[in-house]
């Protein structure tokens, strides 16, 4: 099997699943319990906490475990603002954002906020110059992802913040969902005051992300109930998922400081290899993060081509998996100025640390054998 679809999900490590499962047999009781059992729990908890932390380089106490990315990005954007809506109600994103946070801000604008959404260029950067007009002092808070998921453009996250704080009182945050282990990102070097993360990007399991939060920031809670993750995000921690997330950032983040350069030359491969088939135009630009590489075939149906590649076991997608199944087309690629017909006709290639030469080096083989026969059947 050749996966290539990364940046929906990567395949679990082992050694995630091994930690999962001995936490879910041996470390079963509810954290919150007074009991031994309870405290053996919470303890395994606390020490998880403490490794995301050394590993991310934050305190223990600004780590916001949640249920993944979706779930960060509504809590850092929705949690901000209606704790701060008496100071503003102003607030600022991009208009390639993912669609976690594109629809927590229309449903805060239908709440009243006023939201403006940068445009971007040709490359899926925003203007700095066109942030700086758009700060007033009614902005609280600024939310723009580092790198997107279907381009694989990188905002430039440490001018941005320093933009926002030299101009402004608003909030910044980060989603770093697609970034983390690819492109560096330094929590207070880029003065972020929130940044997402989600585990399954990182060879952990589905239903565990968390959010960073600068240690004197107040969010509102969006759960309520029992006061768990400093009473901001109630509900029983999935611990098992919590020391798998450990276990699965730490390999992670071992096997990027090895592999990443051999990631880069795997992708000026596909770029190389790609500019020169017949009938593909590259939408990604070569100066993008590391894994991420999209192409358009116009005149060939994306479902069409992803089905062919799966014939041979070859695993590709057209957009952002949350957003996979609509035919409309991508709304990143038209923001970046690309027509609908190679918007609509768009394929994503997302490489892990685990992606080989070899399976480059086939998926390029069967594309070129593909493309072809598919666009002579669809004349």
């Amino acid at each position: 099997m050749i996966y290539l679809d990364n940046s929906a999900t990567t395949k679990p490590y082992e050694e995630a699943l091994v930690a999962f499962r001995t936490a879910s047999e041996k470390f079963f009781a509810n954290p919150s319990s007074l009991h031994r059992k309870g405290g053996e729990a919470e303890r395994l908890l606390r020490q998880a906490r403490s490794s995301i932390a050394d590993l991310l380089h934050v305190k223990i106490n600004e780590i916001i475990f949640t249920s993944g990315g979706t779930e960060s990005n509504n809590l850092a954007i929705k949690g901000t603002a209606l704790q701060y809506l008496n100071q503003g109600k102003h607030l600022i994103t991009s208009s390639i954002e993912h669609a976690s946070t594109l629809e927590a801000f229309r449903q805060l604008e239908s709440l009243g906020f006023k939201v403006t959404y940068l445009a971007v260029d040709q490359e899926g950067k925003i203007s700095l110059d066109e942030l700086e007009a758009a700060l007033t002092s009614d902005t609280i808070l600024v939310s723009i992802m580092h790198v997107n998921n279907e381009l694989g453009s990188i905002q430039p996250i440490k001018e941005i913040g320093q933009v926002i704080k030299q101009k402004s009182r608003a909030l910044f945050h980060i989603d770093d969902v697609q970034g983390i282990g690819k492109i560096p990102l330094d929590f207070d070097g880029v003065n972020a005051d929130l940044v997402s993360y989600s585990a399954h990007k990182f060879h952990g399991l589905k239903g565990n992300g968390l959010l960073i939060k600068r240690e004197k920031l107040v969010l509102f809670p969006l759960l309520s109930g029992g006061g768990q993750e400093q009473e901001i995000r109630s509900g029983t921690e999935n611990g098992p998922g919590i020391v798998a997330m450990a276990k699965a950032l730490r390999l992670y983040l071992n096997k990027a400081k090895v592999h990443k350069d051999t990631l880069e030359m795997l992708r000026r491969e596909l770029f190389e290899d790609l500019s020169k088939v017949d009938g593909v135009e590259l939408n990604s630009t070569l100066f993008g993060a590391p894994h991420i590489v999209n192409f358009s075939v116009p005149g060939v149906k994306p479902e069409v081509l992803i089905h062919t590649l799966e014939e041979k076991d070859i695993y590709v997608s057209t957009r952002s998996a949350c957003s996979s199944k609509t035919a409309e087309a991508s709304h990143v690629l038209t923001a970046a100025g690309l027509s609908e017909i190679r918007a609509k006709s768009a394929i994503r290639i997302s490489l892990s640390f685990e992606t080989t030469k070899d399976q480059i080096d086939l998926f390029l083989k069967e594309l070129k054998t593909a493309v072809p026969k598919l666009k002579q059947i669809m004349r």
